[in-house]
């Protein structure tokens, strides 16, 4: 079974509990800034390991809870795959226990579990209408039917038993997909002595692994991934779920920011106009007007903007979703489906969240014309659908096209006879599109390694597509190299592939002075000096000494007798000629001395060669012809 990787969060008022709860669980203590432990509040995001066995592994966020904080506390909670929400029982539901509630709607957060902190310090009755209390403001959330606990995190009373139902709740939920593109919004930026600039933040998508390159969007920085640490520890690997630290190279600390995001691919987009689907808090306390500023949360970016209507001009209070445009004052990265919250600049609160329709948002006319345009776009076409889906993943099953796109099988059948879509090893679907890309990418790769390697016939395939494979499945990448062998595109010999109208040669710059040691070579005859002697004086350097010998070798112009002889292959032809002209279909070693006056230095070498090349057979102090 695949291991997976989940991340959980403690939300809540402030001084209710969530920090001593994630210590009673994981025995870490998150409040790490001094400023944290003097005013006994959380203002970063706080991380400790909660579980972990041979199927699962689970972090913790530890989420502020105070008023001031609350782009954190957003921060934070993006990303994660359970909320932990902690209502303190000696004070109930609280004002940022309601805003919590509301940012975890709309992030689309729906597992969840409450705890009922402090229970020490009220009796059981008391215990009873807290429960009732949070139950009725519970009604008509995500929180709505998720389980209680009753937890103390002196006594530890409760302990036991909240992190049996965290570990229960999570093996039964599906980890976030680790075949799509790599994708961390950074949530911490810092230096350490030595390793230089490193970013932490939770793997939204995808894996990572060490010595990747990487791009800092929405800057356009190229890094390469140094080191990756889990928990403090080393790993070669990081997957969607866990939360991670990366040793960044080529870039400083000044250089990045909380809101940054690390990727894999190009295919996500920078934006500063988004078609979005909106809903509004409840309770509005004021009301939202056309064009006004509004504060984007996303991811673990905060950008200013403002909200733009296309069939109103102002909202004082509103059940339903709202198609309508946000135009920020700076560059976002994000995709269709991301999940967000808005913000009040002034006076600050949460007015409302949602998705993103559409990153790649033009500018419209007001009026109904463009909400039904938004309409459409909101539900995609099947072809979009099924487009997206294997754009951020590559290769999909039909089955795994049925989940990701929420299309029946025949409709999905349907379209999938379209010449876009490819059908491969009669069960994985990619597009046409993506072969293309791959099929480009290795002709880069062979022309490049051609160059710097021209002798050689081709590079290993292994080696060929193991830099893909971090990228693409490896069964996509033999379809496209076997695809390319059949149009000719490529070829291979034995292990190796090279471009089809590729030829080995050695290069021009070493030509002559090949040239030369092959003449020298077979002037000498049968009588030659050592190989190296050759090479030394043709002005040949050792550095393309061995690839010169095993090209030479494959075309024939030289044939190797040991470690330090070797004939021209004309040379070499010439002699196995005139043995065989002098002996029967016999000899031994002193008639083949005779036949071809060679000192035993050379005639051992040459006879083993006969051997080696399948021409001879030695038996006892015989050798016979087999060729």
């Amino acid at each position: 079974m695949e291991k997976r990787y989940f991340t959980i969060g403690m939300a809540g008022h402030i001084d209710h509990g969530k920090t001593s709860l994630t210590k009673a669980l994981t025995n870490v203590d998150t409040d790490r800034l001094k400023e944290e432990k003097e005013r006994q509040i959380s203002i970063e995001l706080g991380f400790a390991p909660l579980y972990e066995d041979k199927e699962i592994q689970i972090s913790v966020i530890d989420v502020p809870g105070h008023e001031r904080f609350i782009r954190q506390m957003i921060a934070g909670v993006a990303g994660i795959d359970l909320v932990v929400l902690v209502v303190a029982a000696d004070e109930g539901v609280m004002p940022q226990t309601k805003e919590h509630l509301d940012i975890l709607k709309f992030l689309g957060v729906k597992n969840g579990i409450v705890a009922i902190s402090k229970i020490d310090r009220v009796d059981d009755e008391f215990i009873e209408l807290v429960k009732d209390d949070i139950l009725g403001e519970l009604i008509g959330t995500v929180f709505e039917d998720a389980p209680f606990v009753l937890v103390d995190s002196l006594s530890k009373k409760g302990i036991y038993e909240i992190n049996e139902l965290i570990i229960k709740m999570l093996k039964a939920q599906e980890m976030r997909d680790a075949r799509g593109a790599f994708r961390l919004p950074i949530d911490q930026v810092f230096t350490v002595k030595g390793q230089g600039t490193v970013v932490r933040g939770t793997i939204y998508e995808g894996t990572v692994e060490e010595g990747q390159v990487l791009k800092l969007m929405p800057k356009g920085i190229e890094v390469r991934a140094r080191q990756i640490q889990v928990h403090h520890q080393h790993t070669q690997k990081a997957y969607a779920g866990q939360r991670a630290a990366i040793n960044l190279s080529n870039v400083s600390k000044e250089e990045l920011e909380r809101g940054d995001v690390l990727v894999s691919s190009e295919h996500f987009i920078v934006t500063r106009t988004v078609d979005v689907a909106i809903q509004m808090v409840e309770d509005l306390e004021h009301i939202v007007k056309q064009r006004m500023p509004i504060k984007l949360h996303i991811g673990t970016t905060e950008v200013m903007g403002r909200i733009v209507f296309f069939d109103r001009n102002e909202i004082k209070e509103e059940n339903g979703e709202i198609l309508c445009q946000l135009r920020l004052e700076e560059e976002i990265l994000t995709k269709r489906g991301d999940r967000f919250i808005l913000r009040r600049p002034s006076p600050q609160e949460t007015i409302g969240g949602g998705w993103v329709i559409d990153p790649r948002a033009n500018k419209y006319r007001f009026g109904n014309q463009t909400i039904e345009a938004l309409e459409k776009k909101k539900v995609g076409t099947p072809k979009e659908r099924i487009t997206a889906a294997l754009m951020e993943v590559k290769s999909l099953s039909l089955t795994e096209l049925i989940k990701r796109t929420a299309l029946d099988e025949i409709t999905l059948t349907l379209h999938l006879a379209n010449p876009e879509f490819v059908l491969y090893n009669g069960k994985e679907y990619t597009l046409t599109l993506i072969i293309d890309s791959i099929e480009e990418d290795i002709f880069d790769q062979l022309q490049e390694y051609h160059q710097a390697h021209s002798m050689k016939p081709g590079i290993n395939k292994a080696e060929l597509l193991q830099p893909l494979q971090k990228r693409f499945p490896k069964s996509l990448l033999d379809f496209v190299l076997e695809n390319g062998f059949s149009n000719g595109v490529f070829k291979r010999k034995d292990q190796f592939v090279s471009i089809a109208e590729f030829v080995p040669h050695v290069p021009k710059s070493w030509a002559k002075r090949t040239e030369n040691l092959l003449n020298d070579l077979k002037k000498d005859g049968r009588k030659v000096r050592y190989l190296k002697d050759y090479f030394s004086a043709s002005g040949i350097p050792e550095s393309i000494e061995y690839d010169l010998r095993k090209f030479l070798e494959d075309q024939k112009l030289l044939v190797q007798l040991d470690d330090q002889y070797a004939y021209h292959g004309e040379v070499f032809t010439e002699a196995v000629q005139k043995l065989q002209g002098r002996t029967g279909a016999e000899f031994d070693v002193g008639e083949a001395k005779d036949a071809l006056d060679l000192s035993r230095k050379y005639m051992i070498p040459f006879l083993e060669r006969l051997d080696a090349k399948g021409l001879t057979k030695r038996i006892e102090n015989k050798r016979v012809w087999t060729k």
